[in-house]
């Protein structure tokens, strides 16, 4: 298969297991392809662990679940360090982030020490124990849950975490047909019997090429100007880091490969940007008092930027 239909094949194969949310899984599997992690924000029940799974059986990737709650520990994810006495050294108990694809569910019950753990994992690649390194597998995908419903005992995420997700979304309710054909395959594990599309090797692959997506100077002023523009925005309290912007250029890309096409255009920054920057903007007070949302205040942003002109073929 080429890289069009090993992505198409990619997508069919999990929505055999999530039905109704094909765009859900357009957009996480841009995030993968683009190196990312993903946090989604809805209550309980709508299938975001059988997403994780789905996608972990497709893409051949080992898989942990953790259920965040006020008493997990950093050691829980990071591992630590037990004194073996036949040997008389400390050995390396790996914790729940050694795997490829971790699934961190209502990670906003845990304490912000635990929180920072994993995001120091994401971010590096790597973590410490008792002073030495150690590499997570690759690749490794983080994706975080939170419940925007019901905050007590919750330990929201500052701006400066949010940041270190490559994407933002939502899963939603679905639509009648699609839970009247859930309803009628009821079955324990949707995600049972799923084929494995591609390899973990298959993937970094398939990262290696996004990386070679061309990009014309003039798009990469295009996001620039974006950044620049909610830094300046009255509506806008916290404006896109260069962070932002990288992950910006990193899903423009993806989704460019995604589109089967080797360069990248005004229209894939257009797609990815509501979800890609929507959680790195923080509006003002009076923004939020007129009912205005990030998706909103970045819509009318991004219909009064001039789009650039890209030189021909």
């Amino acid at each position: 298969m080429n890289t069009k239909e090993t992505i198409d094949a990619i997508l069919s194969e999990t929505g055999k297991a999530v039905l109704g949310k094909d765009e859900v899984l357009r957009r996480i599997l841009t995030a993968i392809l683009a190196g990312g992690h993903i946090l989604i924000d809805d209550i309980p029940g709508v299938g975001k662990t059988t997403i994780a799974v789905a996608f972990t059986h497709v893409l051949g990737l080992d898989y942990k679940r953790m259920q965040f709650t006020p008493d997990v520990l950093p050691s829980d994810i990071t591992g630590f360090s037990m004194y073996d006495k036949n040997s008389g050294t400390f050995r390396y108990m790996p914790g729940s982030a050694m795997t490829n694809f971790f699934l961190a569910d209502e990670i906003n019950r845990a304490s912000p020490k635990t929180q920072s753990a994993l995001l120091e994992v994401m971010q590096e690649g790597r973590l410490s124990v008792d002073g030495k390194t150690y590499a997570v597998p690759q690749p490794f995908i983080v994706m975080a849950t939170q419940n925007p419903f019901g905050s007590s005992g919750t330990q929201e995420l500052p701006e400066s975490q949010t940041d270190r997700f490559m994407i933002r979304i939502t899963v939603g309710y679905p639509e009648r047909e699609d839970e009247i054909r859930i309803l009628s395959g009821e079955k324990k594990n949707p995600a049972e019997g799923l084929s494995s599309v591609i390899t973990p090797e298959g993937l970094l692959a398939l990262r290696q090429e996004v990386s070679r997506i061309h990009v014309e100077e003039s798009l990469y002023g295009y996001m620039v100007d974006i950044a620049r523009a909610t830094r300046n925005h009255p509506d806008i309290r916290l404006g896109v880091s260069p962070r932002g912007t990288m992950a910006l250029s990193a899903m423009t890309r993806a989704h460019a490969l995604m589109e089967g096409r080797s360069y990248a255009t005004p229209d894939d920054v257009a797609t990815v940007a509501p979800y890609t920057l929507g959680h790195r903007i923080s509006l003002s007070g009076d923004a939020r008092y007129a009912g205005k949302t990030a998706e909103s205040v970045l819509s009318s942003l991004l219909s009064s930027l001039p789009l650039p002109s890209l030189k021909e073929e």
